[in-house]
């Protein structure tokens, strides 16, 4: 047989790789209702949800996602969403298992709230929910029918909410800014209107908002254990963490202003008056999972006279030469590790990677109406505007390439002032006496975002103190996860123990 021959033959047993993405051409006409067209503003991000699950409403949690920002869309005109659109982002579609018998879920949400880089708070649109088995070339219609509304505390007598108009950070910002917090008073409070009660301030997880109070109060659990004689007599004071960029992380920045400030100077002496603590008591504690891990102990390191305890659960990267699996003063890139292999960014407890670095990000550049991270209001667009500095057009500065990963080593080493460990190591002399007798640190072992292997590091540099020696208690979970052991009734109690042995 004649070679050409032969290479022809070879050529027709070569499987031909197209993705599901150059397949699919998924055209969705988006409209305003007349209802809502007061609610638009201009330059917002779009983005269309995908799902094959009928339990939940696809803005809530979607397989596949499209994201845009329009340009000069008018309220009386439809914007035509094209899957095939270079500036039209998608995360998902490259896990599309085509099946013409699949009922697949679209809905579509506007993010507009330039005060809160999330997408589902108040003040976004959003569509009904539209079905359709699925098609490769799909021609569907959706509306911004729906205005997202602000949540409000729960009406208990044990609950109170402060909200207060921050002078410091509105003249950061040259605008209003305001701070919220919510209180859970404890079951002797109204009874003993004399005495003065400890108060633990518990920092939220990602983007948490003091609205966690109302799922605290109605699980029926804990509010029967806090109304009980055996509940700890403290104040339960829940922080919000709302910011333009995302989570603000409750310390000063250079994008998100003197946070800080604003927290130790206007909000908590707020509370305080209301709920008639007394500093000089020094029962004032903190405590969080996971971003507020992170939160109550870098609070109460950065402000050692001012708190007099953290309990840090699951906290996010201590130490940036371990930011996950990173280092990112010597790394080249976030997206591969230094053997070539793509990054992971989730795992489970046996150590199966979820998740890449890379399809992490990508999901940011997505919702974010400057097209990268950068305004996502996630975790890197929140760890952006808390940890760098301010970069173009008065937003955040990038650390690392939104698209190839690489990092900018010069913002990186900007970061440093927010490394925990660094703080520390180059602190100790003063910060040491300080914090004697006012750290407590859990991590699981296998943390699910790897933050395990900070915290080791930051365990090594505690353990290795002199002149003090640090008293701090770091513990661990073997095969534990990500704030596994974390639980408001455990962390009070062990509150409660702390001020019964003073």
């Amino acid at each position: 047989m004649k070679k050409k021959n032969i290479v022809f033959l070879l050529l027709l047993f070569v499987p031909i790789l197209v993705q599901a993405q150059d397949l699919v051409s998924w055209r969705v006409n988006i409209a305003i209702a007349p209802e809502t067209r007061k609610s638009f503003i201009k330059g917002g991000r779009l983005i269309l949800h995908v799902t094959k699950q009928h339990e939940r409403e696809p803005r809530l949690r979607s397989e596949i996602a499209f994201g845009v920002t329009p340009q000069n869309w008018e309220t009386n005109s439809a914007f035509l969403l094209d899957s095939k659109n270079k500036n039209v982002l998608n995360i998902g579609l490259d896990k599309l298992k085509p099946n013409a018998t699949d009922k697949y879920y679209f809905q579509v949400v506007y993010k507009q709230n330039i005060e809160d880089g999330q997408e589902n708070v108040a003040g976004n649109l959003y569509s009904n929910i539209d079905s359709v088995l699925f098609s490769n070339n799909l021609q569907l219609n959706l509306t911004l029918n729906q205005i997202i509304q602000p949540t409000s505390i729960i009406k208990h007598q044990f609950v109170t909410a402060v909200e207060i108009k921050s002078k410091i950070l509105s003249e950061f910002s040259g605008k209003p800014r305001f701070l919220k917090a919510s209180i859970l008073l404890p079951s002797g409070y109204f009874e003993n209107p004399d005495k003065t009660y400890p108060i633990c301030y518990r920092a939220a997880g990602l983007n948490g908002r003091y609205t966690a109070i109302n799922g605290i109060v109605n699980n029926k659990d804990f509010s029967d254990w806090w109304f009980s004689k055996n509940a700890p007599q403290i104040i339960y004071v829940f922080l919000d963490s709302q910011g333009p960029y995302g989570d603000t992380y409750q310390v000063d920045s250079e994008n998100n202003g003197p946070c800080g400030k604003a927290l130790l100077e206007e909000l908590i002496p707020e509370i305080e008056r209301q709920v008639r603590y007394k500093s000089e008591s020094k029962m004032r504690f903190l405590t969080g999972n996971s971003t507020g891990g992170w939160v109550s102990l870098a609070l109460q390191i950065f402000y050692p006279d001012f708190f007099d305890g953290t309990w840090s659960y699951s906290p996010d990267p201590v130490d940036f030469e371990h930011y996950g699996l990173i280092n990112i003063y010597q790394d080249e890139s976030i997206f591969f590790n230094r053997y070539g292999y793509l990054q992971p960014g989730r795992r489970t407890i046996y150590g199966e990677p979820t998740f890449s670095m890379k399809d992490w990000i990508a999901g940011e550049n997505l919702n974010s109406r400057t097209g990268n991270y950068l305004v996502s209001g996630g975790q890197f667009g929140a760890y952006n505007a808390v940890f760098g500095p301010k970069g173009a057009n008065n937003l955040p500065s990038l650390m690392f390439d939104p698209f190839t990963g690489k990092i900018d080593h010069t913002i990186a080493k900007q970061w440093e002032k927010y490394d925990l460990k660094k703080v520390l190591e180059k602190n100790w002399p003063t910060l040491g006496p300080k914090l004697q007798g006012k750290i407590w640190i859990w991590m699981g072992d296998m943390d699910g975002l790897y933050s395990n292997v900070a915290t080791r590091f930051l365990q090594k540099f505690l353990d290795k103190t002199e002149n003090p020696k640090s008293d701090a208690k770091v513990s661990f979970t073997a095969m534990a996860g990500h704030g596994q052991e974390w639980s408001d009734k455990a962390v009070l109690t062990l509150i409660a123990n702390k001020i019964a042995k003073k």
